[in-house]
């Protein structure tokens, strides 16, 4: 309708684009001009507050758009990707990853070699699966948060609007809590620890790859702690990332010298195991949680994938002692500034180990 003001939900692909970006993308036919004149009489606003063209938008948050004009009515409706046609076995398969349903949220074990979103080359993804799961609700589901394609586990899914941008304002403010399981490489000398390090981008790799920078990287928190170890090969520890990097947990550890079990791209050949265990990457989302809109809260656990299983039974870990352990509510607060310290000391000496071992094999 022409005559009616529209409103509009920003989608997890257009999280921190700017605003004429959003216009461009899914009302290519309104003009700029028309975008600065609805800002500049006050008609365009985000989550009910006065916005500009060069402003960012968050995930979640609800556009304001007036009436189009008359001329620009069909035009301007936001652009429509095509779906794809589900099968009847991808139906079954999307609803079997569904560990919990409610009015307002889906959370899926999200099996591991499965992309969140698609990209180049990636038709087959979480995001086309929506269609299967929207049940008994109105609208298609909306993704609110991601997990790499080797990760697997914990994936939370909004049924609506509302939930969308309570859920999305959960992530971007930092409520929602995340625990991974991760076997990595080696024995941190530190048992329980903070690891601070900015993380960029790494140049020459089309974004496809991580570094730390500790000049332009974005600031990056994550949290572990060994629950059991195999001898000093090998250790299982919990993982929380306080900050949402790309790669965020998988840069960290492998930064300290402990990458991830099966994590070749950022531990290289030192992050496989011999002995059989599975050259597949072993981070799991063990368990989320996440206020409910209605109060409450979500608070789920995914089990974990049979090649993350079979590992853990080959190096005698059980899966119990990783549920018992307290909570972050439950365990108070550690030394901070000690524990980031004591970790950062230690990534600088790992990194300047392997620049040397590097410049060795160069003089060969």
């Amino acid at each position: 309708m022409t005559d009616s003001v529209r409103q509009f939900t920003v989608g997890y692909d257009d999280d921190g684009i700017r605003l004429d970006r959003w216009f461009k993308r899914h009302m290519p036919d309104t003009s700029f001009t028309t975008v600065a004149k609805w800002a500049r009489t006050g008609q365009l606003r985000v989550d009910g507050l006065r916005a500009t063209p060069g402003d960012r938008i968050a995930a979640g948050q609800v556009l304001r758009v007036p009436p189009a004009e008359p001329a620009l009515a069909e035009s301007s409706k936001p652009t429509m990707r095509p779906r794809h046609i589900l099968s009847e076995d991808e139906e079954s398969f999307a609803r079997e990853m569904v560990i919990h349903k409610d009015r307002d949220a889906l959370v899926l074990n999200k099996p591991p070699g499965l992309a969140t979103q698609g990209g180049t080359k990636t038709t087959t993804h979480v995001d086309g699966l929506l269609d299967a799961l929207q049940f008994e609700a109105e609208g298609r589901p909306k993704l609110v948060h991601r997990l790499d394609k080797d990760t697997s586990g914990a994936l939370l899914v909004a049924r609506n609007a509302r939930a969308a941008a309570f859920f999305a304002k959960a992530f971007s403010g930092r409520t929602a809590k995340k625990i991974y399981w991760a076997l990595v490489v080696g024995v941190p000398s530190i048992d329980d620890g903070t690891i601070e390090l900015p993380i960029a981008k790494q140049p020459g790799t089309g974004g496809e790859k991580m570094h730390v920078d500790e000049e332009n990287g974005q600031s990056a928190r994550s949290r572990y702690r060994v629950i059991e170890r195999a001898g000093n090969s090998c250790c299982w520890v919990e993982l929380q990332p306080f900050t949402g990097r790309t790669h965020q947990l998988r840069v960290h550890m492998a930064a300290i010298g402990h990458p991830i079990v099966g994590d070749g791209k950022y531990g290289g050949a030192a992050a496989f195991l011999t002995g059989g265990i599975s050259r597949k990457m072993h981070l799991h989302a063990r368990r989320i949680r996440v206020d409910h809109p209605d109060g409450g809260r979500i608070d789920q656990t995914a089990e974990l994938p049979s090649h993350f299983a079979e590992s853990m039974n080959q190096l005698g870990f059980d899966e119990i002692r990783g549920d018992v352990l307290p909570q972050d509510e439950d365990r108070g607060p550690p030394p901070k500034e000690v524990l980031k310290q004591r970790a950062k000391a230690h990534a600088k000496q790992y990194r300047k180990e392997r620049r040397g071992e590097r410049r060795g094999r160069g003089a060969r």
